[in-house]
């Protein structure tokens, strides 16, 4: 049986005292890329409060399309303990491409504010959350494009974690495709049919934040307890997921 890191008291099995090997095992767990300085390394995450975030948008690239709805769905030991959604005028057209799969247009937009608007309370609601999000790098990508082109500073090391650009969010994908690799489909529409997680609004901002925290939470049985591990592994599963993926695409060239 593997023991936790509460159950190091600096010994051997033999009961010799090791001075240091406890301080070790807490510098390897803190010396992990992408932690949060807000959350301790050796903390349970699913004890922490979680902020899902959703972004519905005009389009794929964070520098030339723009937000143009945002939900934030908040978990607090894993209960729902806030959801809230705000739609943003974006400032250009909202391709029919794009409207398509959200059926938010022009005139749903017109009265909306601008993101800028509304980041004082996006950013209180996910105040000391840890950042979450399906495909994250997609959202975290988006949400620290329109950051910046609001003159908000990403290295604040002041501001929610979600809002700092060294910190990792949670990917419930990232785990969801190693964790079900032998079901074809990824989406999260898919993987709530199978988990048994209402989805009743796809594609809408909050709907899906509050679908996603309940998947990450479906599987959290699965995942590494420590906030660390969670975000060491998840980092190594992405960067060989990414790779297959690759693979893969120049296969079908």
């Amino acid at each position: 049986m593997r023991a936790s890191l509460d159950d190091v008291c600096g010994c051997f099995p033999t009961g010799r005292h090791y001075p240091g090997i406890a301080d070790l095992i807490a510098l390897t767990v803190s010396a992990v890329e992408g932690l949060s300085a807000h959350l301790p390394p050796a903390s349970k995450w699913v004890a922490q409060k979680l902020a899902v975030i959703d972004f519905e948008t005009t389009g794929l690239s964070p520098q030339q399309d723009r937000v143009i709805e945002v939900g934030v769905a908040c978990f607090e030991n894993g209960q729902l303990s806030g959801l809230k959604n705000w739609l943003v005028n974006p400032g250009i057209p909202v391709p029919e491409e794009a409207r398509a799969i959200h059926n938010i247009g022009d005139e749903e937009l017109a009265g909306a504010p601008p993101f800028a608007e509304v980041i004082a309370e996006v950013r209180a609601m996910v105040e000391d959350h840890l950042p979450v999000a399906y495909n994250a790098l997609f959202d975290r990508a988006f949400l620290h494009a329109e950051l910046t082109r609001a003159g908000v500073q990403l290295g604040d090391q002041d501001a929610p974690p979600a809002f700092q650009q060294d910190v990792s969010w949670v990917d419930p994908l990232v785990w969801v495709r190693e964790l079900h690799k032998e079901e074809a489909k990824h989406r999260l529409a898919e993987v709530c049919g199978r988990l048994g997680i209402a989805l009743d609004n796809a594609h809408r901002a909050a709907s899906d934040a509050e679908a996603t925290g309940r998947v990450l939470l479906a599987l959290a049985s699965r995942l590494p307890e420590l906030y660390s591990e969670l975000i060491r592994i998840q980092t190594q599963y992405a960067a060989r997921q990414d790779v297959d993926m690759a693979i893969n695409f120049r296969r079908r060239i």
